[in-house]
């Protein structure tokens, strides 16, 4: 990130809105040197969150991108992303359901990807499903689907030739203790967005009535390895070290212990 040019921007921006520094920090709930060490381009002295709140109320959005081996995390991410999606058309087909990954579109303001988009003929249903590797955003996911979902039957109709009569959504976690935990803080809100879950979910799936709202743990699937199985999650620990017994030398013993949040067997709750 470049420091300087972002504070720039900033400065940019705020005097093209006729705004004073004071102006500015007091709208964005911060002081006026808070915003003047920003626009000097000083951003290892001042928090991330306060720069969000500068750059939204100029109305510009930060975003922070990772960058590693040009372009390799990106392949990471696409991989748990694609192997969770893999998982949820092959349920959905096997429940009786076609389905199309990556359907875009662009209606006016509404503009975006459906990660699945699928269809049940016996019943003219379209299901937006909404793949999610990590569950960060709570309040950006129920954005999104419901934009997504709103547009579903319009989208089936002109992308697939499906005349659908209802529109439901479906949203797809990692069957793993990390995600779990998150969608249990926040059971309440995903609750009246999801409804059903589980067993009622998949029971849906096999004869769907009315527009649901459905969430689902899928386990990944291996592909590096070729398996189906789920991927074990790794902690990355030190390694002890011990003496040898030729010197005094430290040598470093791999740490038996090191695998830890192990994926969910075959008996655990969707």
């Amino acid at each position: 990130m470049d420091d300087a040019r972002l504070g720039r921007s900033i400065r940019m921006l705020r005097i093209k809105q006729g705004l004073r520094q004071e102006d500015l920090g007091r709208a964005a709930g911060v002081s006026q040197d808070l915003v003047s060490l920003v626009e000097r381009g000083h951003l290892d002295r001042v928090g991330l969150r306060a720069v969000e709140a500068l750059a939204n109320r100029l109305g510009s959005d930060l975003r922070l991108t990772l960058r590693w081996r040009g372009g390799d995390i990106d392949r990471l991410l696409d991989e748990g992303h694609a192997a969770l999606m893999g998982r949820a058309a092959g349920m959905l087909e096997r429940a009786g359901w076609s389905a199309k990954p990556e359907v875009t579109f662009a209606n006016y303001a509404d503009r975006g990807s459906i990660d699945l988009l699928a269809w049940h003929p016996g019943t003219a249903t379209v299901l937006a499903v909404e793949i999610k590797t990590e569950l960060t955003s709570i309040e950006e996911t129920l954005r999104t689907h419901d934009m997504k979902t709103r547009n579903a039957l319009k989208v089936a109709r002109e992308r697939a030739g499906w005349e659908g009569r209802v529109a439901a959504r479906l949203l797809v976690l990692p069957d793993s203790s990390t995600a779990r935990r998150r969608a249990a803080r926040q059971e309440l809100v995903l609750r009246r967005a999801y409804p059903l879950g589980g067993v009622a979910a998949r029971a849906w799936l096999q004869a769907p009535t009315g527009a649901a709202g459905l969430l689902i743990f899928l386990p990944f699937t291996n592909i590096a390895r070729g398996r189906c199985g789920p991927v074990s999650r790794r902690r990355v620990r030190a390694p002890r070290l011990s003496v040898s017994k030729h010197g005094s030398t430290p040598t470093a013993v791999a740490d038996p212990t090191a695998v830890a949040d192990p994926a969910p067997g075959p008996g655990s709750r969707a």
